[in-house]
């Protein structure tokens, strides 16, 4: 990956934080945007988005988030001038709750629970 492509993603993942925060504050929350990966042609992008909560509301939020999608990427073209601004494809980010799971596993490997006696 080129070092622009890095910057791009970069300046996206940024400017898409911004617009959630600014103008999506109550519905926005819980959404994190992780990553943005930015195609060398710059046509299309992946929005990776951690989302707070169950799978149920984790699932309507990313549904809001496509939704809102033709919105926001009219905002991201009026602050950055690209030659083509991407099209943004939302995936649900999975990376942090696995990685808190894994902990919860060490967790229970280095400090494991005492087993009942026979007579309780």
């Amino acid at each position: 990956m080129s070092n622009r492509t890095l910057r791009v993603n970069e300046l996206v993942q940024r400017e898409i934080s911004d617009i959630l925060r600014k103008r999506y504050q109550s519905e926005a929350v819980a959404i994190t945007i992780t990553e943005v990966r930015v195609a060398p042609d710059l046509r299309d992008a992946r929005v990776f988005v951690s989302i707070v909560g169950s799978d149920e509301v984790a699932e309507a939020k990313l549904a809001w988030l496509r939704q809102k999608a033709p919105e926001i990427r009219d905002e991201v073209a009026r602050h950055i001038v690209l030659k083509y601004l991407p099209k943004f494809e939302y995936v649900l980010d999975r990376s942090a709750s696995r990685g808190a799971r894994i902990l919860q596993v060490l967790d229970e490997i280095e400090h494991p629970r005492p087993k009942p006696s026979p007579e309780e």
